[in-house]
This record gives C-alpha cells, sequence and structure tokens, in this order.
C-alpha cells in the first residue's frame, strides 16, 4: 500500500512515496523554482538513476502532474500508474486552535487551513495549493492534512498561554502553538520506544537541533511544553532566528534605526540567530565551530550562547515534569554534532548524565545511545524522519 507525501512551499514540492508494508522509500524528489524562470524537477527512484526534468513549471497543479508521471515513467518510475497510490499525506504548518490532529481533508479543514493564513503566512498557503492540486491530479483519493502544530495541542493551559490581556487570546487566539511537531511526535515515539520505556509512564525530552530548533517535554506520550511559541521564532537560538528576547527590544531599534516592524520581524526571522551573533560568519553551525577552533572570539561566543540556551531549556522542561527518563538529540544538528551534544549534556551532570565519548563521537545519523549504562538519564540520538511520520498517520486515518 503506497502514501505520497508531499511538502509544499511558496515554489517549492518535497515528495517521498512510501510502501507502507515494509515502510520503505520507493521513490523521493524535489519540484523547485514553482512559477520562476529554471524551474525542474529533481526524481530519485530506488536503485535506479537520478532522472531530472528541465521544463517550465507555472503553478503547482503541474507540478504535482510532472510528479505522478515521473512516479509511473516506463524508465524511471516506480509504480504503473496514480491507482497504485492509495491516499496523500501533506505537511500542513498551522491547523490553529481547531485541528490539534490529522484529520482527513475536507471542506472544513480547507476553510480553516485559509484561516490560519495570517499565522502561517509562508506555509499555509502553499500547503492548500498543494491539497488543491492532489485532488485535482487524483480525484476520489484521499488527502490527509498532518498539522506541524497538532503535537502541540496537548499542551495545557499553563503552558500554552501568554500573559497578556484575555481578550487577545480571545479575539486572535494569540497562545504558543508550537512547531516542528511532526519532528517531535516522531522522535519522542521513537525515544520510547528505543529506550525501553513504557509510553504510559515516561517522561521525554526531545532537542530538535537544526537551522531551525525546538525542544520539547512530553509526558506519557503528550506534548505538555513547547519552545517555540506563535509562530516559529520563539525559544531557542537558531540559524537566523533570534529565540527569545526582550520584546521590548523591537521599539528600541525601530524607534532608533527608523525602521517599521515588519522590517524589524524579517530581521529577527532571517538575519539574527547564530549568524547574526557571529557578527555574520555563518548560520551553518559547521562553518562556527571550525571558526570558533581558529581562534575566533565572536563564533565562540555565539557556540556558547548557543548550547547554553539548548541546555536551560532541557534543564527548564526537566523541572516542569519534574523529572525526566530520556532526552534525544535529533534533526541535522543533534544527529550530527557530536561536539555540540557534548558540551550540552556537561551541563547535565547534576541529573546524573553521563556520556559515553566514543558513543557519542561515532553517532551520527543513526539511533545510538551515547549515555554510559550508569547514567541516571538515557541520552540518545534519534534521526527525524517527518514523511514516514505523515505517511503513518496517513495510512492510520485511511485504511
Amino acid at each position: 500500500m503506497n502514501i505520497l507525501v508531499i511538502n509544499c512551499g511558496s515554489s517549492s514540492l518535497k515528495y517521498q512515496l512510501i510502501n507502507m508494508d515494509d515502510e520503505s522509500v520507493l521513490a523521493k524528489g524535489l519540484v523547485e523554482r514553482i512559477g520562476i524562470e529554471g524551474s525542474q524537477l529533481t526524481h530519485k527512484p530506488a536503485g535506479k538513476d537520478e532522472y531530472v526534468v528541465k521544463q517550465a513549471i507555472p503553478d503547482h497543479k503541474v507540478a504535482v502532474q510532472l510528479v505522478l508521471d515521473a512516479l509511473a515513467d516506463p524508465q524511471h518510475g516506480v509504480i504503473k500508474d496514480a491507482s497504485e497510490i492509495y491516499a496523500i499525506g501533506h505537511r500542513v504548518l498551522h491547523g490553529g486552535e481547531k485541528y490539534q490532529a490529522s484529520i482527513v481533508v475536507n471542506d472544513d479543514v480547507k476553510k480553516v487551513i485559509r484561516e490560519c493564513f495570517d499565522l502561517g503566512p509562508l506555509h499555509n498557503p502553499a500547503n492548500l495549493i498543494g491539497i488543491e492540486a492532489c485532488e485535482a491530479a487524483m480525484p476520489g483519493k484521499k488527502n490527509v492534512a498532518v498539522f506541524d502544530t497538532a503535537f502541540g495541542g496537548t499542551m495545557p493551559p499553563k503552558a500554552y498561554l501568554y500573559a497578556i490581556p484575555r481578550e487577545y487570546y480571545e479575539k486572535y487566539h494569540i497562545r504558543r502553538y508550537g512547531f516542528h511537531g511532526t519532528s517531535h511526535s516522531f522522535v519522542s515515539k521513537e525515544l520510547i520506544r528505543f529506550a525501553g520505556l513504557d509510553m504510559n509512564n515516561s517522561k521525554v525530552i526531545v532537542a530538535h537541533l537544526g537551522n531551525g530548533a525546538s525542544i520539547s517535554a512530553t509526558v506519557n506520550g503528550k506534548c505538555v511544553d513547547t519552545s517555540m511559541g506563535l509562530t516559529p521564532l520563539e525559544g531557542l537560538i537558531m540559524g537566523t532566528r533570534s529565540g527569545d528576547l526582550d520584546p521590548a527590544i523591537l521599539e528600541f531599534l525601530c524607534n532608533h534605526e527608523h525602521i517599521s516592524i515588519s522590517e524589524m520581524l524579517t530581521i529577527l526571522n532571517k538575519k539574527s540567530g547564530v549568524y547574526g551573533m557571529s557578527g555574520g560568519i555563518s548560520s551553518d553551525f559547521r562553518d562556527l565551530q571550525k571558526a570558533m577552533e581558529d581562534g575566533n572570539e565572536l563564533a565562540k561566543a555565539t557556540m556558547e550562547a548557543y548550547i547554553y540556551r539548548v541546555a536551560k531549556y532541557i534543564g527548564a522542561y526537566t523541572a516542569a515534569m519534574n523529572g525526566v527518563d530520556a532526552i534525544a538529540f535529533t534533526a541535522g544538528v543533534g544527529e550530527n554534532s557530536n561536539f555540540i551534544r557534548e558540551k550540552v549534556t556537561n551541563y547535565l551532570t547534576y541529573l546524573g548524565v553521563k556520556i559515553d565519548k566514543a558513543a557519542n563521537d561515532a553517532a551520527h545519523g543513526k539511533e545510538m545511545t551515547i549515555s554510559t549504562p550508569d547514567s541516571k538519564v538515557k541520552v540518545c540520538v534519534i534521526p527525524t524522519n517527518e514523511e514516514l511520520a505523515i505517511a503513518r498517520e496517513t495510512l492510520a486515518l485511511t485504511k
């Protein structure tokens, strides 16, 4: 049974076709520069050569049809035709307060996705376009919306409410939603399984560390707190996002730099984080580490601040849950940077965390326990797989 997973951006479309009988990836690919000159599809079928199609791709409807043509191509394809696709799962950024779980798409679901455009202006419109393009290309097939905010939907009010006038929550639903939810959901479940914990008696923390970064706390399989907020700007220091800061900074800088609030938010989203802190060295942590090792003091201070913020959130969530059984590092940085994992866990010795240096140095993009057998908290590397998580949700809702 094959599930097609779609992740639409404003000018791109990523996809995977997954055989759910054994959860193997039959093909994956990327359509880029949709509606822009130089558009192309890069199709990677399992066990076959990469296949590139360069042609005008004016919109997502054409992009979806191009994907279907590639999947069924006599030479480069992996299926006979679209009839071999059972259902389509879509990553959707924001479901607001209405949808806090994945759901089969209907008119009301599309209406809510549209109503959340202002909460996810870069993603929700593209996500809806992708759904409607698949409906047009494969009429009758079930489409499932897997919301990135769904995982945080189980947070209690004490975790998701902001200390602002109540009317803003009631009128505009201003609250913490959390993001990277599909990744946190997948990794927290995998961590519980891999660490041999009981789903109904477990406290785990997931550190999703990439260019975007967030941390979640999960009790008995349910999210009780997460570091991103109304938008993905809150929380950890990230590649180009500032993370937590005093909101009065915005007024101060807008007044002194004579810029608008929109310009300021662009700075906080795209020119801040480790990129801004380091004076523009890089938003890539590998470059920062190299610069630090070469003696660059700005890079050193930036890396120390980043590591400190991660450790501080882990400590806060341990307190919020009154303990922790296991911690997972995931995503690009979390899965591959033994340096950052080591430095973060150095802050956690008060919890009885002990790291096996050889295991930590060897753990790159694969499931591994990096703590010692006598560590009071199990620490693991768990690769994330959002596409498989979406496929599993899709199958569960449509079979």
